[in-house]
């Protein structure tokens, strides 16, 4: 049992605090392969159903920017985060920009995910994220975690732990205006 309880304790105290300090990747170099949740790979093929059981998938991201945020109810930094994300998806959704909430079920919930939601305001899809999921984007290190992927679906900033508003806006921006080629432009 000492065993078990020392691991659960590590296990809180890895996620419970979330990540306090930022690390922002951001890769310039469209064309360098890379690892599945490294700044340059694709993002993964996935579908899956969000918390209202509306079909959330890859395929309809196509030809967007689009914010995979990793977040949980019991993460302070992803309460603080999200309504920001929310202001984006409302500023620049038009822009061609999305945003898609992933959470991860590794310590249960402190409350409700939907009422946890609106709450704070956020009215993008949410989702849980399978173990299949999050190995499909990488593995997560801690939350938050957010990933920008470009038009292209090509992963060009990746955010472990908060982040403000300000920042994130300054690297969608520009990807928003890349137009992919098979847009008018």
């Amino acid at each position: 049992m000492p065993k078990r309880l020392l691991f659960m304790v590590l296990v809180v105290i890895s996620f419970a605090g979330c990540k306090q300090q930022t690390t922002i990747s951001i890769q310039q170099n469209k064309n360098a392969p890379a690892p599945a949740g490294d700044v340059g790979s694709r993002m993964p093929d996935f579908t899956i159903r969000d918390l209202d059981g509306n079909e959330i998938s890859s395929a309809d991201l196509s030809g967007k920017v689009a914010l995979i945020d990793f977040w949980a109810t019991w993460c302070k930094p992803c309460e603080k985060e999200m309504p920001g994300y929310q202001k984006l998806a409302d500023r620049y959704g038009s822009h061609g920009f999305v945003v898609i909430g992933l959470k991860l079920d590794t310590i249960a919930d402190s409350q409700d995910p939907r009422a946890f939601a609106r709450k704070i305001g956020v009215r993008y899809p949410l989702a849980v994220a399978t173990e299949a999921l999050k190995r499909k984007f990488g593995g997560i290190e801690a939350l938050p975690t957010a990933m920008i992927y470009d038009r292209e679906g090509v992963l060009r900033a990746k955010v472990v732990g908060f982040e403000y508003k300000e920042v994130i806006e300054s690297t969608i921006k520009p990807l928003l205006r890349q137009a992919p080629e098979f847009y008018c432009r």
